[in-house]
């Protein structure tokens, strides 16, 4: 069965352009003018994917984003957005967004995001699970993965830094996790780009950085040391200190 994309964008030449480019690929397209129109489709058809415009009149792409992550809904969303401030890109990280395209883009980045967010959302079949432990207790330490002082369980995708647990969304814990598993080594941003997302987008791409900052503020304690460490012209190490 073909991937359903439920696509929300006003402008009427970027919808239908991409809503065409979408079927050839092969997914079954849903397309809307505005956020209203989107979360009604996305109430009623929960689609597999959505790609969300930013600016939309009435209900914008942010808020569709919170109300579905408010209600538990957590389909993989791509949102489409004219704004290129480092803030901005984060204020959709904050909504729940799970990757973004910064316009003009080119419809190749966006079938390559799109791929990388179905990935990471199919099931993986899995052993039967033991009891979960108490909202806030850290699973037993024989299925976790730690390092620098945090703590993560991948089966249950949770992590911990000390007994404080992390709120993590898709991506955020999947970049947590490869660092985690290469603590003390220095990870290039091409490394990073193809085990994350399955795509380099290049030099001129700050994703990654916005990723790591937003991953950073949730890690980070006052007094405590910073653990994400650039290494310019390189990558990200994981480490204490």
């Amino acid at each position: 069965m073909p991937h359903t994309v439920l696509l929300a964008e006003d402008d009427r030449a970027i919808r239908n352009a991409l809503e065409r480019a979408l079927t050839l690929e092969g997914y079954r397209v849903t397309a809307v003018a505005d956020g209203v129109e989107a979360l009604a489709q996305a109430h009623s058809s929960r689609p597999d994917v959505l790609v969300l415009d930013v600016m939309m009149p009435g209900i914008d792409g942010l808020q569709v984003c919170r109300v579905l992550r408010a209600e538990g809904d957590r389909t993989p969303v791509l949102i489409l957005t004219a704004l290129v401030e480092t803030a901005d890109r984060i204020a959709g990280l904050d909504a729940g967004a799970d990757d973004y395209v910064v316009k003009p883009f080119d419809v190749e980045e966006v079938f390559a995001r799109l791929r990388a967010l179905l990935r990471r959302a199919a099931p993986v079949p899995t052993e039967p699970e033991p009891a979960a432990p108490e909202p806030g207790a850290p699973a037993p330490s024989g299925r976790c993965l730690e390092a620098a002082g945090l703590r993560m369980d991948p089966q249950a995708r949770r992590a911990w830094r000390g007994d404080r647990e992390l709120e993590l969304t898709r991506t955020e814990f999947e970049l947590l996790e490869l660092l985690i598993r290469n603590a003390g080594v220095v990870l290039e941003h091409a490394t990073i780009y193809d085990r994350i997302w399955g795509y380099d987008f290049g030099p001129g791409s700050k994703n990654l950085a916005v990723y790591v900052g937003y991953l950073r503020r949730k890690l980070d304690e006052p007094g405590a040391p910073q653990l994400i460490h650039t290494v310019r012209g390189v990558g990200y190490v994981l480490r204490e200190g």
